[in-house]
């Protein structure tokens, strides 16, 4: 509960969402749209029914609409006030619990779950729902990150955690909100439900001047990560020793470079990517 309690105040708001989408886009480098990206890992026909599972705001929708405006577009979220500020028609939104889809089976040709699957209380079960509004031939596109993801703002978290808390150098390192679905373990997952499963990997940078959008990018995933600290470690105290050692990386080094290690997931039993080698397969066992 205290876990879902975290999730629910996370995107109370789209502030913290924001925060990262700016930081992203002003910092990365190279220079990066990483919902296009996301996009661009599927082959659209253009006519395609989808779903959008924890589709927020709508960012996914923005871009998507811009070259696909033949789509049929519905969208998912268990937040209210984030599917209030969604500009698809209100017809098409529904809120609901991805572990309980409101949909009939073989609905649609492509699922999307980007930066969300790790927030379900039982993975499995979410990925048995999608399966069955896909169509045989659909496919699921799930954004994720790695589990290799900012190494060195873990490698902060971690230092500032055994100078901070009582059990000095027994504490563990910290862990990441994607941990129960990264691009790593996410790929074993999917491989239980589906015939076919494709990495795509985006790695870049993010590279500040200044430590003040440095800790606002990671002071907005306070509510995702303050259950990981030491029981007698604060967010807060956490937080002065982090700026107390991007200060000194940055006097020292000029500039603070954290490695983003992001990337999306493909999955299907026999469309787009994969229909062709399965029809070769099945050619090969008719023979």
């Amino acid at each position: 509960m205290d876990q879902a309690d975290a999730i629910r105040r996370y995107y109370a708001t789209d502030q913290n969402l924001r925060i990262q989408e700016e930081t992203q886009a002003k910092y990365a480098v190279p220079k990066v749209d990483f919902v296009r990206w996301t996009l661009d890992t599927i082959d659209w026909a253009g006519d395609e029914i989808i779903l959008d599972i924890g589709a927020g705001t709508g960012s996914h929708y923005a871009s998507l609409i811009q070259e696909q405006s033949e789509i049929t577009y519905f969208a998912l979220d268990l937040s209210p006030n984030l599917l209030r500020n969604h500009p698809c028609a209100a017809d098409r939104l529904a809120l609901g619990d991805a572990m309980r889809l409101p949909f009939s089976d073989h609905s649609f040709d492509i699922v999307m779950a980007n930066h969300v699957l790790y927030h379900l209380a039982d993975i499995d079960v979410g990925l048995a729902e999608i399966k069955r509004v896909l169509k045989p031939d659909g496919r699921l596109l799930a954004a994720t990150d790695s589990l290799q993801n900012v190494p060195q703002l873990q490698m902060l978290i971690h230092r500032a955690n055994v100078f901070l808390s009582g059990n000095g150098v027994k504490v563990n390192p910290p862990t990441l909100p994607c941990d129960g679905f990264a691009l790593e373990n996410g790929t074993r997952m999917l491989a239980r439900h589906f015939y076919a499963v494709v990495r795509h990997d985006l790695p870049c940078q993010l590279v500040f001047d200044d430590v003040e959008p440095a800790l606002a990018y990671l002071d907005s995933m306070r509510d995702l990560r303050q259950g990981g600290l030491p029981d007698d470690v604060k967010w807060d105290d956490m937080m002065l020793i982090m700026r107390q050692q991007m200060t000194q990386l940055l006097q020292l080094m000029g500039k603070l470079e954290l490695n983003l290690a992001i990337g999306a997931l493909v999955a299907s039993d026999c469309g787009g990517f994969i229909g062709e080698f399965v029809a070769r397969d099945d050619a090969v066992a008719a023979d």
